[in-house]
């Protein structure tokens, strides 16, 4: 009989998200088994016993996925997974730690697709500031946003310190180059957003970042994203669906992204990547890049089979 397709959750946190227990199973896995409040250290006795049970033809129909909120953790629960390889035991990995890394991947795709559809740009050399980019999503983004050639100012409304800190974190695991920027007051704010080309709300939900006054004074804005799908938006004018609609920011030539049109992308891109890991004759490791190669696909920006 062949074997069934398992699914082994890891998570740091309490509980793994509902969210990703139904992609898997829409992916086609057949059984998803979770394990909360995962350790770094618990990471090579949790993937061996995966591996060493199932026979070098039943690891194929096995893989791993890692959760949690924080994007190091995820990481570093990625690179032990690896680590704890035997081969020929050995499974394919997915790190996407609340979404974040599948959620930034298709933001920052989507951000590259409306700059070159509406203003023959890409994002290399762009001015990028991201606001509330101290949270998972924000740092996925940043490190994104500035592998392509952006420059990237991580913003945090909270105070300089915790910018400073995601930015120096980004920067040295990642080797990018972003600053840090304080976005705590209306009047930093409105200094930071005069030059930018592209701003990215990735604030927790429910809270505006930018407000219409704010954008009036956008004078170089090419186009703004939100992920904020929770009333008020994160970024005033910015509808739930648009998708490169107008709005009315200091440029007048500014196109807004918003929340469902890139959850649209980051639900295929997660999908996809996950049946992926099923398909796969040798095993994959999959984090936020593979992510965004994915999306950036998805939206038609590049053709991955030739990389343009």
């Amino acid at each position: 009989m062949e074997k069934r397709f398992l699914l082994h959750m890891m998570t740091p946190t309490r509980n793994v998200s509902p969210f990703d227990v139904n992609m898997a199973y829409d992916a086609g896995y057949d059984a998803i088994t979770s394990y909360t409040e995962v350790t770094l250290d618990q990471v090579q006795g949790l993937t061996q016993d995966a591996i060493f049970s199932r026979g070098p033809k039943g690891v194929k129909r096995t893989g791993i996925f890692i959760g949690g909120r924080e994007i190091g953790m995820a990481a570093d629960m990625l690179d032990a997974a690896r680590n704890s390889m035997v081969p020929p035991f050995e499974v394919s990995v997915f790190a996407d730690p609340s979404g974040a890394f599948t959620t930034a991947a298709a933001m920052v795709a989507c951000v590259e697709r409306q700059l070159k559809d509406k203003h023959q740009l890409d994002l290399k050399g762009c001015k990028v500031l991201i606001l509330g980019g101290t949270g998972p999503v924000g740092l996925a983004a940043s490190v994104l946003a500035s592998s392509a050639g952006s420059k990237v100012m991580v913003a945090s409304h909270s105070s300089a310190n915790r910018a400073r800190v995601a930015a120096e974190t980004c920067n040295a695991r990642y080797g990018v180059e972003t600053m840090p920027a304080d976005a705590s007051s209306v009047a930093q704010k409105s200094e930071l957003i005069k030059t930018i080309d592209v701003v990215m709300a990735t604030a927790k939900a429910g809270v505006e970042v930018l407000s219409a006054d704010e954008l009036s004074l956008a004078k170089k804005l090419l186009v703004a994203a939100d992920i904020n799908a929770v009333p008020p938006a994160g970024i005033a004018g910015i509808g739930l669906m648009d998708d490169g609609v107008k709005i009315s920011a200091g440029s007048g030539k500014a196109v807004g992204i918003g929340a469902l049109a890139i959850g649209n992308v980051k639900y295929q891109v997660q999908r996809g990547l996950l049946e992926t890991m099923l398909e796969a004759e040798t095993p994959l490791y999959l984090d936020f890049r593979d992510a965004f190669a994915a999306a950036r696909e998805y939206v038609g920006v590049i053709d991955r089979r030739t990389g343009k």
